[in-house]
C-alpha cells in the first residue's frame, strides 16, 4: 500500500486484460491498484505490484482481499452476490453494489426488471424445462428460438439458437439444472452498444454509440460511432443507457449491447458492468478511456470527457490461431502503419482466445476498418503480406 496521504487504494476482482488496462488507467490517476487475480500468471498479474492469488468464490479470501480499499469493483460479475452483500453490510464500498450488479448476473432478473421498467427488450419467457418450451414457442413468434442460461454465460457460451424441440433438447442444457430464458430470434439489422459511466454522486457521462460485429458470439470489430446510425437512434439508444444506469444505481461502466432492427426499433441484449470490449477503442480514440471513467466513478470522481478524438475509430480483436508469436508481427504492422495502436494482454496463445487489439483512427472509414482487419490478421497469422 502507498504511504502517501490522500492516495485511494482500488481492489479489482478478477485478473483479466479489463483488470490490466484498468491498472494502466490508474497509473496516471495515481491510483493504488490491487487485483485478485485467480493466478501469478494471469494478464494483470504480470504487471500490477499489488496482487493477491486467490478463489473470488471464498468469502474470507474476498473480505481480506477487501480490507483497506477505498473501492472493490470487478474485471468480471461471477463473484457470489451473497458474499457481495456480506461485503457492503461490514462496510466495504462494493460498486457497483451487489443490488445493481444481479442485473448483469443473472439474465432472467435483468429481463424482468428491464421490462417492468418499461424498456424495450425481445420477448421472452423463464423456462422450468423442456415441456414449457412448445407453448412458448408460439407465445414468442415461433422457431427458431434462443436460449440462455440465467448465469454464467458469456462470449457466446451459454446461449443456442434453436429451430425446435429436437435441437433444443439436444443442447442438454435443462439437464444442468440451471434455470433457462427463452427468447425471440430478434431480425435486426446490427448490433450497436452504448457506454455509460456514472459515479455515486449521480454524475453520468454516455459515450457514442457503436457498431459491434460478432463472429461466433464473440465481439470481432468496433465502429465508433456506428455508421449511419440515425442521430434520433443514437439519442435514444443513449438514453435508454443512462435510464437503465439511473434505475439500478450502477456505479462504474454500464455497457448495453442492444439490436437495432430492420424496422427501425431498438432492443436492448445484454447488460454488463464493468469496462467492456466494445469501449476497448475508447483508450485511443476518446479524451477519457472507459477504464480511466471506470474508475473515476467508483473513486466519485468528476467524470472525463467521452468525446471521440477523431471522426472514425475501429477496434479489432486479435484472437489467438495457430500463430503464437506475436511480437514478431509488430515489426510489419507498426512499420506499414505507424498510427496503429497495439495491445497484447499477455496471454498465451490459443485458438479463439483473446490474446489483444489493435486500434486505428481517421476521417476515411473504409481505410480505417482496412488497416485494422490488416494489422489483427497479420499478427495472427491469417495473412503474411
Amino acid at each position: 500500500m502507498s504511504n502517501l496521504v490522500g492516495v485511494p487504494t482500488v481492489g479489482m476482482i478478477g485478473g483479466g486484460q479489463l483488470a490490466r488496462m484498468t491498472h494502466q488507467a490508474g497509473i496516471a490517476l495515481g491510483v493504488t491498484f490491487r487485483v485478485l487475480a485467480e493466478g501469478p500468471e494471469v494478464s494483470a498479474a504480470q504487471v500490477a505490484r499489488h496482487v493477491t492469488v486467490g478463489d473470488y468464490r471464498d468469502l474470507r479470501t474476498l473480505r481480506e482481499f477487501a480490507a483497506g480499499c477505498d473501492a472493490v469493483t470487478f474485471d468480471h460479475e461471477h463473484v457470489p452476490t451473497e458474499h457481495l452483500h456480506q461485503l457492503v453490510d461490514s462496510g466495504v464500498a462494493v460498486r457497483p453494489g451487489p443490488h445493481a450488479l444481479l442485473y448483469a448476473q443473472d439474465k432472467g432478473a435483468m429481463r424482468e426488471r428491464l421490462t417492468a421498467l418499461g424498456v424495450p427488450c425481445p420477448r421472452h419467457a423463464a423456462l422450468k424445462g423442456l415441456s414449457d418450451l412448445a407453448d412458448t414457442a408460439g407465445e414468442l413468434g415461433g422457431w427458431p428460438l434462443v436460449l440462455k442460461t440465467t448465469r454464467g454465460g458469456y462470449d457466446g457460451k451459454g446461449v443456442w439458437v434453436v429451430e425446435d424441440l429436437r435441437a433444443a433438447e439436444e443442447t442438454g442444457v435443462f439437464d444442468a439444472g440451471i434455470p433457462v430464458l427463452a427468447e425471440e430470434r430478434v431480425d435486426y439489422a446490427r448490433e450497436l452498444s452504448a457506454l455509460v459511466a456514472r459515479s455515486p454522486s449521480g454524475q453520468a457521462i454516455a459515450y457514442p454509440v457503436v457498431e459491434s460485429v460478432q463472429r461466433d458470439g464473440i465481439c470481432h470489430e468496433v465502429i465508433a460511432p456506428a455508421p449511419g446510425l440515425p442521430e434520433e437512434l443514437a439519442v435514444r439508444a443513449q438514453g435508454i443507457a443512462l435510464r437503465i444506469a439511473g434505475e439500478l444505481d450502477v456505479v462504474g461502466l454500464l455497457a448495453v449491447e442492444l439490436f437495432e432492427t430492420r424496422d427501425g426499433r431498438i432492443l436492448v441484449n445484454e447488460l454488463a458492468m464493468r469496462p467492456h470490449n466494445t469501449g476497448h477503442w475508447t483508450i485511443d480514440g476518446a479524451v477519457t478511456s472507459q477504464f480511466e471513467n471506470h474508475l473515476r466513478a467508483v473513486l466519485d470522481l468528476p467524470l472525463g470527457s467521452p468525446q471521440a478524438r477523431a471522426r472514425w475509430t475501429v477496434m479489432v480483436n486479435i484472437l489467438g490461431g495457430e500463430y503464437p508469436d506475436m511480437h514478431r508481427g509488430l515489426l510489419h504492422c507498426q512499420a506499414r502503419d505507424p498510427a496503429l495502436r497495439v495491445h497484447l494482454y499477455g496471454k498465451e496463445v490459443r485458438p479463439g482466445r483473446k490474446i489483444g487489439h489493435v486500434t486505428t483512427f481517421g476521417d476515411d472509414l473504409d481505410d480505417v476498418r482496412a488497416r485494422a482487419q490488416h494489422a489483427a490478421a497479420y499478427l495472427t497469422g491469417e495473412i503474411d503480406e
